[in-house]
């Protein structure tokens, strides 16, 4: 029974609760930022570039390079044949990892300077303490004599 509640203890901390929150919505952001890279940034970086890699590879085997020459042109089909160093796949990811990640930048630098002009407008002056409003009635008070 002890280690039932110890181990209740430990996900009632509010670190535990904390991170299973932040596990939550770092998922939800993550399908954000890819649905804003594969749908919004994407399409326009395959219109100046041909940003699908996937396909590039090189075969690895003499069998391999001798059915490319005969007409195998797609990955799968050159798998087929025998191993190949499919470089293309990883040079997708990599670029598409740097544009997810410039897109993070970008956001967090606007965050940051939105926050920046919240924190720049000056705050109300805060009244003066108690002593020195006393202090001030006597002082009107002492000039009223």
């Amino acid at each position: 029974m002890k280690i039932i509640e110890e181990f209740k203890s430990f996900v009632m901390r509010g670190n535990v609760i904390d991170l299973a929150v932040g596990v939550i919505i770092g998922g939800a952001f993550g399908k954000i930022v890819a649905s804003a890279v594969e749908d919004l940034v994407m399409p326009f970086v395959g219109i100046v570039a041909n940003a699908d890699f996937s396909s590039l590879y090189v075969p690895l085997t003499q069998a391999g390079r001798e059915a490319v020459a005969n007409g195998v042109t797609t990955l799968a089909e050159a798998k087929k044949v025998g191993p190949v160093f499919a470089y293309g796949n990883f040079l997708t990811i990599f670029l598409n990892f740097l544009i997810v990640a410039f897109c993070i930048f970008m956001l967090i630098k606007i965050l940051n300077r939105l926050h920046r002009k919240k924190e720049a407008e000056p705050a109300a002056p805060s009244p003066p303490p108690d002593e020195v409003v006393l202090l001030r009635e006597i002082r009107d008070l002492l000039k009223e004599k």
